[in-house]
């Protein structure tokens, strides 16, 4: 990415944290946006400045909250030594009475990156338990090592509640592998799977990105399937981002994860949920989230009319009768 561009991001994610006062949901900056709820309120939590968070009672007006990191970790500072506090792609969960939150840091368009943990009893700052402890680094990759890049975490949890963790952003596409119970370290030993792929340049060093643009991976359970949701093709470049959401299933969190079609996800697959238009130039990097037995994809679009800025995008999901998920028409 030009580093304009970059700066541009840059600059649209630290808005978010300086702004002081409630916004509309087309109104707030937003990039990687992931939402959960806590006793009737919403969090948000974004790519930003020690992680970007907003909250919500109604998911149209956000009010602006701290942001989790104060100052950037000392172990992300030693593993990346050009982080400066830019935390990307944020994963929110919760079971057995905590809240985990993964994050990636990384030095841009290389596979020097790094997933860390912190947790917290509870959502609301208001809370005497509020507290932010962070457990350091849990997946890293390393240039001439690894054909992954440890970034955009999402935990996800089989049948029998046995947690994973996948991520990926280009190199040799979407990673899967499973955590120790306490989440802090691959379970041993490990087993590293492959179960989202784009072909890539066989010509090119391992240590670029390549041309397999696949990224930002989310598993979300529904009926009897373990759908793989990714986005293709390239974020953050404004009017020029061509960001799109895919999808594919599988009866098993381990896959293999097919697409409608029946092509395998790790042979280039994929299913499209959504694209851009001409009012958003890409859409991509989701979530999905379930309130109310209702089910909502979350993910940031490159809005048209702002000159290509990230914005929040919250759209319901159907399902339609041999459960592949669309999003919902307008009522």
């Amino acid at each position: 990415m030009p580093k304009l561009l970059l700066l541009a991001l840059l600059l649209t994610c630290l808005g978010a944290t300086a702004q002081t006062a409630p916004a509309a949901t087309g109104a707030i900056p937003a990039h990687d946006p992931v939402m959960i709820r806590q006793q009737g309120t919403y969090y948000l939590f974004c790519t930003g400045n020690g992680i970007t968070v907003w909250s919500s009672a109604d998911r149209k007006t956000w009010k602006p909250e701290k942001p989790v990191f104060a100052a950037p970790p000392a172990w992300a500072v030693a593993a990346v030594p050009s982080f400066k506090g830019h935390i990307w792609a944020p994963d929110i969960s919760f079971a057995n009475g905590q809240y985990s939150l993964f994050y990636s840091v990384s030095a841009f368009g290389k596979n020097t990156s790094c997933i860390g943990l912190a947790t917290n009893k509870t959502l609301d700052p208001a809370s005497p338990d509020f507290k932010w402890v962070d457990h350091g680094r849990v997946i890293q990759s390393v240039p001439g090592r690894d054909m992954w890049n440890a970034i955009d975490p999402n935990l996800a949890r089989d049948a029998a509640g046995a947690p994973w963790l996948t991520f990926g952003s280009f190199w040799d596409g979407i990673k899967l592998v499973k955590l120790r119970p306490d989440l802090t370290a691959p379970a041993q030993p490990e087993q590293w799977r492959t179960i989202a792929h784009r072909s890539r340049d066989p010509k090119l060093n391992d240590s670029l990105p390549g041309d397999g643009a696949i990224e930002g991976p989310f598993i979300f359970k529904k009926g009897g399937f373990y759908y793989l949701f990714t986005s293709f093709d390239y974020c953050c470049r404004g009017p020029q981002s061509t960001y799109k959401m895919m999808v594919g299933r599988a009866a098993g969190i381990t896959g293999p994860y097919v697409d409608r079609a029946g092509v395998a996800l790790d042979q280039g697959g994929g299913t499209v949920v959504l694209a851009g238009d001409s009012k958003w130039y890409g859409v991509g990097h989701n979530a999905v989230c379930s309130f109310d037995n209702v089910d909502y994809l979350v993910f940031h679009g490159y809005d048209a009319s702002d000159r290509g800025r990230p914005k929040l995008r919250i759209e319901k999901l159907s399902w339609d009768k041999e459960g592949w998920p669309a999003v919902a028409a307008a009522q």
